[in-house]
């Protein structure tokens, strides 16, 4: 049977690169992202290494949880119509902010780097259920570790720096992912998380080059702090996009959930944080305030 996969933000930078080795690797690929021509183009390679399917766009922002939900609705619906399984959920997305943004009353970064990937994950619960063996693979960062670590509100007070923000969103992400694994345990439906080490992409070209986006502690630090952020994100998309295809695809991992594959393509220990029950429990409370199944 056809083995499917989709991939969000799957037009360019490691997202593309994710599409591209899944398709490389037999699957029927959709790419998911918010501009036509981008996703044109993203089909264009993916179709020219003559795969076994051709690769599909669909178009949504993942930055809008209305539009999360309509895009559930849509794969949902073509699967259960097609009868084919969803065998790969890449929940690849991720945005970093230099300025504070609000998108629908809550802060940017969380949205887009969490609820975000959460929401459409658990709308598509049954339709991965439906078709096991199946995969989630949630894209994680090594900016956990500058996170924090505190869930009791959707934004931590103080003020805003994009870098850490960043980092918190995705250790709730993080945990989530973990959690969800330990939930889906014996479903046939198995949770990894992706930690793609950094790439020159569209979200770190400029964006890391900013001073602000960090704390004033770190500030003082600046050319030292902004060197090893050119250095970690120097590298080709391609290698960057490694962590989610094994996690995707690896024999290896077959039976087996709630495991970190890190930079290198190999499983890593997880921080800390993400993996204390009380973390995720006030992640998933916050989760399911600000992002409910079911539009509001």
């Amino acid at each position: 049977m056809k083995r499917t996969a989709v991939v969000t933000a799957g037009t360019g930078g490691i997202g593309l690169e994710t599409a591209l080795g899944l398709a490389a690797a037999g699957f029927s690929v959709t790419v998911v992202g918010r501009d036509a021509d981008r996703g044109a183009r993203a089909l264009d390679r993916i179709n020219a290494t003559s795969p076994a399917h051709p690769g599909r766009f669909l178009s949504a922002d993942l930055a809008s949880l209305d539009d999360v939900r309509a895009l559930a609705g849509r794969i949902a619906s073509d699967h259960a119509a097609s009868g084919e399984p969803l065998t790969v959920l890449v929940n690849n997305v991720g945005a970093m902010f230099a300025d504070r943004q609000d998108l629908g009353g809550v802060e940017a970064s969380f949205v887009v780097n969490h609820l975000s990937p959460y929401l459409l994950t658990e709308l598509l619960l049954p339709t991965l259920t439906a078709g096991t063996p199946s995969r989630i693979v949630n894209v994680t960062s090594g900016a956990v570790g500058l996170a924090k670590r505190v869930f009791d509100a959707v934004e931590p007070s103080g003020g805003y720096y994009g870098f850490h923000w960043y980092g918190r969103a995705k250790l709730a992400n993080l945990a989530y992912t973990l959690d969800l694994a330990e939930r889906l345990d014996g479903t046939g439906v198995s949770v990894f998380a992706a930690d793609p080490g950094g790439a020159a992409t569209d979200m770190t070209n400029g964006t890391l080059a900013d001073p602000k986006i960090v704390s004033p502690a770190l500030r003082l630090l600046w050319p030292l702090v902004r060197r090893r952020f050119a250095r970690s994100t120097s590298g080709p998309a391609s290698v960057a996009a490694r962590p989610s295809i094994v996690a995707a695809t690896d024999d290896a991992l077959t039976g087996r959930t709630g495991i970190l594959i890190g930079a290198q393509a190999h499983p890593v220990a997880p921080s800390r944080a993400a993996t204390d029950p009380r973390v995720a429990e006030a992640v998933l409370r916050l989760s399911e305030r600000y992002a409910p199944l079911a539009a509001t």
